[in-house]
C-alpha cells in the first residue's frame, strides 16, 4: 500500500484517506513526542493506511491517545470504531449528539446502506465498528484535552451538521475544520488561491447557525485551516467571506424553489452546477466542463438533497 501523507509542520500530518479519488478526503495526525491524536479517521478501509503512517513515523497503535471525529458522517468517522479497536490506549472525543452513534452505529449503517445499497456501502465504507461507551468522552463547547502538554480544544460548530465540532491546536494555531470551513479541492486551486464552497449535505443544514460558527472560528484567529476536503489552506482571512457568500448563495438558490417541490432536487442540482461553473470560470480554472461536473457530481447531488431537506423542514415549521 502506498503511504500518502504530507508533513504540515508542528508535528501535524495530512493523510489522504483514498476515498473515491486522490485528494478528495483527508484525516490528520497530531504528534507531540510519543503521543498521537487523530482528527477524523476516514472509513473502515482507511485504518491500515493510518497504521502504516504511524509505522513510518516510528510509532505504533499504542501511542494513539485520542481519536477525534469532527462529526459522524461516514467520510469523517466511518473508520473510528476500527481505529479505536486497534489503539488500546485511545479515548474518543466527540460531540454529544454524535456520541450515541459511535457507541451504537446501527442507525448510521442502516441509513447509509439504504442510500448506497449493501454492495456500495461495503465497497466504499466497509463496516461500522461499535465503540465501548466507557472509551467515549463527550465534548461540549470549549472542552480541551492535553497531548503531552499540547492543548487541543473542541468547539461546537453547527451549520453543516448539528453534531459538528472543530478542533483548535494552540501550538500551531491550526484549526481542524471538518466541513465547517467548506470544501477546497486541489483540482480547483489557481494563482488566485483555493476555490471554496459550502457542503449543504443532508440532513441538518442550518445557514444562520453556520454563519455563527464561522464567527466563532474567526475569533480564534487561526493561522491555517485544515479541511477534510481537502488539505491545508492559509488564506484564512480571504476565504471567510467567500465561504459566507457560498452559504448565502446556496440558501437563496434553494429559497427560489421553495414553492416548487415537484422535481426540486434535480432543479437544485442543475442550479448548483451552474452557480459553481460560473464561480470556477471566474476563478481561472482551466478544465473542461465535463471534468468539472464529474469532480463535483457527488457534491452537487448531496448538496441538492440537503437543500431539499432544509426546505422540507421550513415547510413543516410553517404548518
Amino acid at each position: 500500500m502506498t503511504v500518502r501523507y504530507q508533513d504540515l509542520g508542528h508535528g501535524i500530518y495530512c493523510i489522504d484517506t483514498d476515498l473515491y479519488r486522490p485528494h478528495m478526503a483527508a484525516c490528520y495526525l497530531v504528534r507531540e513526542g510519543d503521543a498521537v491524536a487523530f482528527v477524523d479517521t476516514g472509513t473502515y478501509h482507511t485504518i491500515p493506511l493510518l497504521m502504516d503512517v504511524l509505522a513510518e513515523l516510528g510509532l505504533g497503535a499504542e501511542h494513539v491517545r485520542y481519536v477525534i471525529p469532527t462529526h459522524v458522517h461516514l467520510d469523517h468517522a466511518g473508520g473510528a470504531g476500527e481505529l479505536m479497536a486497534c489503539c488500546p490506549n485511545a479515548t474518543m472525543i466527540v460531540h454529544p449528539k454524535g456520541a450515541p452513534h459511535m457507541v451504537d452505529p446501527s442507525k448510521l449503517q442502516a441509513g447509509a446502506t439504504a442510500v448506497y445499497g449493501a454492495e456500495g456501502f461495503a465497497n466504499d465504507y466497509g463496516k461500522l465498528v461499535p465503540i465501548p461507551a466507557g472509551r467515549v468522552m463527550v465534548a461540549n463547547d470549549g472542552y480541551a484535552v492535553e497531548l503531552n502538554g499540547r492543548h487541543l480544544t473542541f468547539y461546537d460548530t453547527p451549520g453543516h451538521a448539528n453534531h459538528h465540532g472543530c478542533i483548535f491546536d494552540a501550538t500551531s494555531r491550526y484549526c481542524f475544520t471538518g466541513d465547517t470551513f467548506g470544501i477546497c479541492y486541489r483540482e480547483f486551486v489557481t494563482d488566485k488561491g483555493a476555490w471554496i464552497f459550502a457542503p449543504t449535505t443532508p440532513v441538518a443544514f442550518s445557514p444562520n447557525e453556520w454563519q455563527q460558527s464561522l464567527d466563532k472560528l474567526e475569533g480564534l484567529q487561526p493561522s491555517a485551516m485544515l479541511l477534510t476536503h481537502y488539505g491545508h489552506v492559509t488564506d484564512v482571512a480571504g476565504l471567510f467571506p467567500k465561504l459566507r457568500a457560498s452559504i448565502a448563495a446556496l440558501s437563496n438558490l434553494a429559497l427560489a424553489l421553495e414553492d416548487a417541490p415537484e422535481g426540486r432536487i434535480d432543479a437544485l442540482k442543475e442550479q448548483i452546477f451552474l452557480t459553481w461553473l460560473e464561480e470556477i470560470a471566474t476563478h481561472g480554472v482551466n478544465l473542461p466542463e465535463g471534468d468539472i461536473r464529474e469532480l463535483l457530481r457527488v457534491d452537487a447531488t448531496l448538496n441538492a438533497q440537503g437543500l431539499d431537506v432544509w426546505l422540507q423542514r421550513r415547510a413543516k415549521a410553517k404548518t
